[in-house]
């Protein structure tokens, strides 16, 4: 095929996709998707994952006429159904799935096809004269069989049989060609960003942490204004040092898992995929390359430069990645280094999804409420190949919302999530679901842009257990009042149930978002604040806040059973139009981590916390008001 495709583009060079019909096999699809990538093609499978029942009478109706040529399946008998219609067998078929679970459209290899007329057959139909049965098993169970057409003749449509097609007709060209003795790989142009040494990379700032065999690592320029040479210089300078880290841990990206890539200006993603493209590869990541959500956030405000790129990883090798890169109408696709998911250790890890149409790859018209829809559709479509969905597997969902929508608008997005979590748990109740029911902890992320333009970016992450007889876990999510001790002299005072959320399954995992607003932020600084944002621009009052938040994770990881050497991973959102500066941020938090771990005796040891990873944002929250002036979100797990 490659051969063939090869010669095809240098025949007619306007060819720019190749269409296949895969509907379920993963081992068509790579194969076809694997030499479209290599010959700078585009992959179209538009009936991948589509339901097959469905599939089939569509078929039928659009004039397929095909009849069975081979049966190697429970329920089919070579004598009897070898030489029939599809249109004949199709009754039959449906009814042998009820039975035994057969594909309908024959994808498991249950039966083969010859078709002898269809729309694109304009001038004639095939029409067998002589054939011959060959029986090549005789299994009782499942008999193997086989037609082998021996004569045919083409007998001429009338015009009154032809399928119209507005006057449209199918363009045929015959290629011919001595088969080529080298395959010609055509290769992707990779920019050259110069010679950049380790010398060269002055001002990045590269953070880790570790937690057994998995890892997170977070790397920026800092100051830009002083040091940035532009996005691409600056993205190859971050990849490069990441690059650096892994590789003298013995590591490499095979062994990433997932990449948020934060940009400090969206017009600028072609750009950023440019260089990110010339790190990542899938020649580099055999495994499958890692899932990859993308935001613009204020950064250069923050003093982060034009790029920060956190990464999260594993130096086992048992994830398992979905990576689908040909236009179809099941999900939006991934061309390039980039997947739609990657699972590891019973996490599903998500990358981020846009309301983006699937066949055609744009975002849906309508408005924040119809993209947040088309989103969630798209995410659920991607969670049910993992067998698991977004009502009964979520553990969090994050919502990133663009600033050009109103705050109206961001509040009916709160009402529309609901509404469809509601109608998809409903249904799949409905539908028999027995693996539970979950709450997952919701947090909004205001950000200036996202990309494509849209409006809504949706990214999940799932809880799938790698034995469903395991299903009846204890999971909560917790929202209520907690009390604080005096750790810090915080008084015992019940907290608004809105500062608290947490998700935990027993002894596996743990996900928690600590929400401060202006309110809780009060009350937090005893007096020494008002409900005004830009007192808390004060590093005392600061300090209060973060001591806050150190305590509550701390009593949610006990609570749960969990210590601070299950954290994974701590992002810290701050709300950047209130002027807090980075350091300062950076320094209260990490000086409220030292002093907890010598001063409260809590009997849960926090370990090495340096890696604090400040998010800057718009705004943030657990509602779409996302008012926030801090917001923490944690995850443990004892994987």
């Amino acid at each position: 095929m490659f051969i063939l495709l090869t010669e095809v583009k240098r025949q007619i060079p306007s060819i720019t996709a190749v269409s296949s019909g895969a509907i379920a096999s993963d081992y068509q699809r790579l194969r076809v998707e694997s030499i479209c990538s290599r010959l700078g093609l585009v992959s179209l499978a538009y009936l991948w994952k589509q339901d097959q029942t469905l599939l089939l009478q569509e078929m039928i109706t659009r004039g397929i006429v095909a009849i069975v040529i081979k049966v190697a399946a429970m329920g089919l008998n070579p004598a009897k159904h070898l030489g029939k219609e599809l249109s004949v067998l199709q009754s039959y078929l449906v009814h042998l799935k009820e039975l035994y679970g057969i594909n309908v459209c024959g994808e498991g290899g249950e039966y083969e096809t010859l078709t002898l007329d269809c729309p694109l057959f304009t001038d004639s139909r095939i029409v067998l004269d002589e054939f011959q049965i060959v029986l090549h098993s005789s299994d009782c169970i499942a008999p193997v069989g086989v037609l082998h057409p021996s004569a045919f003749h083409l007998e001429p449509k009338n015009e009154s049989t032809m399928v119209s097609d507005n006057g449209k007709r199918s363009c045929i060209y015959e290629v011919q060609g001595d088969h080529m003795k080298n395959e010609h790989v055509i290769k992707p142009q990779f920019v050259d960003f110069g010679s950049d040494s380790e010398g060269d990379m002055d001002g990045t700032v590269l953070i880790s942490r570790r937690k057994g065999d998995s890892f997170v690592i977070g790397c920026w320029v800092q100051d830009s204004s002083s040091n940035s040479r532009g996005l691409q210089r600056d993205l190859a300078a971050i990849l490069k040092k990441i690059e650096s880290q892994l590789s003298g841990d013995d590591l490499s990206w095979v062994n990433v898992l997932y990449i948020h890539l934060y940009l400090a200006n969206m017009n600028e993603f072609a750009l950023a995929n440019d260089t990110y493209v010339t790190f990542i590869t899938e020649d580099k990541c055999h495994l499958g390359v890692p899932s990859r959500s993308t935001i613009e956030l204020p950064m250069r405000q923050a003093k982060l430069g034009n790029a920060y790129v956190e990464v999260l990883g594993t130096k086992d090798q048992t994830k398992k990645v979905l990576h689908v890169q040909s236009i179809s109408c099941w999900a939006p696709s991934c061309i390039g280094p980039y997947s739609q998911a990657t699972l590891h250790k019973e996490v599903l890890h998500m990358a981020g999804q846009l309301g983006l149409d699937p066949p055609t790859m744009m975002l849906v018209s309508g408005g924040p409420l119809i993209e947040l829809e088309q989103a969630l559709k798209n995410c659920e479509a991607v969670a049910n190949s993992f067998n698991c969905s977004l009502p009964s597997s979520t553990i969090l969902l994050v919502i990133y919302c663009s600033a050009s929508i109103t705050a109206l608008e961001r509040i009916d997005l709160q009402d529309k999530l609901e509404l469809f979590m509601k109608k998809r748990l409903d249904l799949e109740l409905q539908n028999g679901g027995r693996y539970g029911v979950c709450d997952p902890i919701m947090l909004y992320i205001l950000a200036p842009n996202l990309p494509k333009g849209a409006l809504v970016e949706v990214k999940p992450m799932l809880h799938v257990p790698e034995e469903r007889e395991t299903i009846s876990r204890i999971e909560s999510h917790v929202q209520s009042a907690i009390e604080v001790s005096n750790c810090w002299g915080f008084e015992n005072l019940n907290w608004p149930t809105s500062c608290y959320n947490s998700y935990f399954i027993h002894d596996k995992m743990c996900a928690t978002v600590v929400s401060v607003d202006a309110e809780s932020a009060a009350k937090i600084c005893q007096g020494t604040a008002h409900e005004n944002d830009s007192c808390f621009e004060n590093e005392e009052n600061l300090r209060f806040i973060s001591r806050f938040c150190v305590h509550i994770l701390n009593k949610s990881l006990l609570k749960n059973g969990f210590s601070w050497e299950d954290v994974l991973n701590l992002r810290i959102y701050f709300k950047m139009k209130l002027g807090l500066v980075l350091d300062t941020l950076r320094k209260v938090f990490t000086e409220a981590f030292e002093e907890f771990a010598k001063n409260c005796q809590s009997g849960n040891v926090v370990g090495d916390m340096k890696f604090l990873n400040l998010i800057p944002v718009l705004g943030s929250g657990t509602n779409a008001a996302m008012n926030d002036i801090i917001t923490c979100e944690l995850f443990a797990s004892t994987f």
